[in-house]
């Protein structure tokens, strides 16, 4: 069987998990031109690189789920809202998504948001250079998920450590190894605080609302710690990300320093460009075909949202960062369907509030020459390091 598929797919049997860690652009064009389809020897799974297909699968979850024991966050933490299809997907994702709704996000979060920024910012803007990535936009990313968790005397360095934790473990998982201990102890802890938040029912308490709103403390629980990894790692690499787009586009700089109303729709081209989740997962429920190509019950598919975002039929000149290109909204680094991120809102609230404080009191911002970057990775995408400097 595998080497039938090999033999049906050649291209992405050329393809190794090195490749799509690195530079997966040029991989992904060749597979969505030849094979939208594509068996992945380096993955143990399809591949799916159009935009028309990934909407196909991301939009049905009665064909491609995420309810599957392979699912390795939900051996980490247990089920939660991603991990879980239809009605009982609804009712954990309902118990926490309202208060990220566009009004009530800006009303909640936009104060804090600014006043981290500045805190954040105003530190850097003596020494004339910085790590963005580890002194700005993942230490934004953490503070905003403990404002999020609402947990009474948990700092957000506590939350980085638990959630640390939780990536370690899934990763071991994922590589067919056991968790490590810590993870156990991390979700211990995060059970007791997450107990203490539900006993306290402080006002505006997301953990305490949704334990109102039905959901067990277990399930409280393993969404706390699924809204770590949709605030933590993704949000950090928006940020970064689309400072390294900005920066490294010297004249697109220009325009959005001339115009600032162009910053959002810059931050949307970055998403579009090198969305900082490049990959989404699914099992096929049943035999099925996908734009031509038998799909067998229970196979991994796995859609690169990289690739979608990149689909020359929709995104004309598509590896050009252009952040006046009029369909930027059409991207998917949000995914799509029922598991659509609803903390996107949050998320470019962040991006929008950090990138406007850097152009702004950061003159002559500019990548550091002497320490170059790029995205890597092959789930989340975003430079290792991104070293700035300014005129201080």
């Amino acid at each position: 069987m595998t080497s039938d598929l090999i033999a049906r797919f050649p291209v992405g049997a050329s393809v190794t998990a090195a490749d799509l860690e690195d530079d997966p652009h040029p991989h992904l064009a060749r597979l969505r031109e030849r094979e939208p389809v594509s068996w992945l020897p380096a993955l143990g799974g399809w591949l799916v690189t159009s935009r028309d297909l990934a909407l196909r699968v991301m939009r049905d979850p009665a064909a491609f789920t995420v309810d599957d024991p392979r699912f390795s966050t939900a051996r980490v933490v247990g089920p939660s809202m991603l991990s879980l299809d239809g009605p009982v997907h609804t009712r954990h994702r309902d118990a926490f998504a309202r208060p990220f709704r566009p009004a009530p996000t800006r009303e909640r979060f936009t104060a804090f948001v600014e006043a981290e920024v500045d805190r954040l910012v105003g530190g850097l803007a003596p020494a004339g250079r910085a790590e963005l990535r580890g002194e700005l936009a993942g230490p934004l990313a953490v503070a905003v998920v403990a404002e999020t968790l609402g947990l009474y005397g948990v700092d957000a360095a506590t939350v980085r450590s638990w959630y640390g934790a939780f990536v370690e473990a899934v990763s071991a998982i994922t590589a067919g190894g056991e968790a490590p201990e810590r993870a156990g102890e991390a979700y211990r802890l995060l059970r007791a605080a997450v107990e203490e938040a539900i006993d306290a029912s402080r006002p505006g308490s997301p953990l305490a609302e949704a334990a109102r709103g039905g959901l067990t403390t277990a399930e409280v629980v393993a969404n706390a710690a699924i809204l770590m990894f949709g605030g933590i790692d993704t949000t950090e690499g928006m940020i970064a990300n689309a400072v390294h787009h900005l920066l490294g586009h010297p004249g697109e700089l220009r325009l959005v320093l001339d115009d600032r109303d162009l910053l959002p729709a810059a931050i949307e081209e970055s998403l579009r460009l090198e969305p900082s989740a490049s990959v989404v997962d699914r099992y096929a429920t049943g035999d099925t075909d996908l734009g031509g190509t038998p799909v067998p019950a229970g196979d991994l598919v796995r859609v690169s949202i990289a690739g979608a975002n990149r689909d020359p039929a929709v995104f004309p000149d598509p590896d050009r960062f252009d952040p006046r290109r009029a369909n930027v909204a059409e991207h998917l680094a949000f995914a799509h369907g029922p598991h659509f991120c609803f903390g996107a809102h949050l998320a470019r609230l962040e991006a929008r509030t950090a990138l406007a404080a850097l152009l702004e009191r950061l003159p002559g911002l500019r990548l550091d020459p002497s320490r170059p970057a790029r995205p890597r990775g092959l789930v989340f995408r975003r430079p290792p390091e991104l070293h700035v400097r300014w005129d201080a």
